[in-house]
């Protein structure tokens, strides 16, 4: 059962895709190579759009990275958002190395006339602009007015920032607000959607690594979807960014926002379990990285758990003491000895999938 009462947003046009509108929740990530190495980036990112990324930020730490960042937009499979921070100029030179997006921090791109700049510039070559408030790098003579308010600091700088840009004519906007604690970001994205109709992107910042980080994420964001907000999300991870991606799709798949790959549920195990089902699911995992089709897949540890309790899933295994069986649907079509089990898993997917764009070899 999908979300069907997603927050009205406005429609906002980065490069070939657009964000908002009742459009698809889009998957972002960004790239942690060093942006002055255009080749390696360019490496990551390409890895990244395999994994499914529609957006891919990069950072630009310094004017001399500039001409790799041109090399970077020109190259790319992907749209490029140029994350700026501190010196306005930036913004600038990322425009015109061909960036679609910026993302600018109230807290640290300047004052009013720099920002006033920044906009007019984004206008003239057709590009849109984020304002991505972070909860760690607030502006300190707002935060001492909104006494020590967090949550309030956010909304303030965001809206402050906003105001300036819709003054220059600019509403081509899209915003977030991020912290690393949880309830911060869901109070603070709550709130803005309450009061404005510009398009959110979704994220709990420094959320950390492994599964602190993937816990922490898929509650603050799982929250703001499921409560129809958001329209762009990243999962930030310190790591491999293209984990991310795969985290993204997994969280809006588990609210039925978007299918991508195969779903995979398997049992938590129990006594009745006679074989090593968690070497079991990772390779069937690893077996279907490459699937893009939203396949019901099962990897069930007993006869308990299988053809009844996983009757919806497309294609199933189930174990048992001395062989297995394969079932679509809660029907059984095949009993296997339990050493062949997973071969015979495969082969029943290829022939599920048979004739298609996403057959595989295993």
């Amino acid at each position: 059962m999908a979300i069907k009462n997603r927050r009205p947003t406005r429609r906002i046009k980065v490069g070939p895709v657009s964000i908002g509108g009742g459009g698809p929740v889009l998957v972002q990530s960004m790239t942690n190579t060093d942006t002055h190495d255009h080749e390696a980036t360019l490496e990551q990112i390409r890895a990244l759009a395999a994994a499914g990324c529609e957006l891919v930020r990069v950072a630009v730490p310094d004017q001399q990275a500039l001409p790799a960042l041109k090399k970077i937009v020109a190259a790319s499979p992907l749209p490029v958002i140029a994350d700026i921070q501190f010196d306005y100029r930036l913004a600038l030179g990322a425009l015109e190395a061909g960036v679609v997006k910026l993302r600018i921090n109230p807290g640290n791109i300047g004052g009013v006339q720099r920002v006033k700049e920044v906009a007019r510039a984004a206008k003239a070559h057709g590009a849109a602009i984020r304002v991505g408030v972070n909860a760690g790098s607030l502006p300190r003579k707002l935060l001492a007015e909104k006494k020590g308010d967090i949550v309030e600091t956010m909304l303030a700088a965001l809206e402050g920032q906003l105001r300036l840009l819709l003054d220059e004519g600019f509403e081509e906007i899209v915003v977030s607000l991020k912290s690393s604690m949880v309830t911060e970001t869901i109070a603070a994205c709550r709130a803005f959607a309450a009061r404005w109709d510009f398009p959110q992107h979704l994220g709990v910042t420094e959320a950390g690594a492994g599964n602190r980080g993937l816990i922490k994420s898929a509650v603050g964001l799982g929250v703001l979807l499921a409560e129809g907000i958001g329209d762009t999300i990243r999962v930030s991870l310190t790591g491999d960014p293209v984990q991310e991606v795969t985290a993204a799709y997994e969280i809006l798949k588990a609210l039925s926002l978007r299918q991508r790959g195969p779903v995979i549920v398997s049992c938590p195990t129990c006594a009745r379990c006679n074989l090593d089902l968690e070497e079991l699911v990772a390779a069937v995992e690893e077996a279907t990285a490459g699937i893009a089709s939203p396949l019901h897949l099962a990897v069930m540890g007993c006869m308990v758990n299988g053809p009844g309790e996983a009757a919806r899933a497309d294609l199933g295994l189930a174990g048992g003491k001395n062989e297995g069986v394969i079932f679509r649907q809660g029907k059984i079509i095949r009993r296997v000895q339990k050493e062949e089990l997973l071969s015979a898993f495969l082969e029943e997917l290829n022939r599920l999938i048979a004739g298609g764009k996403n057959s595989f070899t295993p």
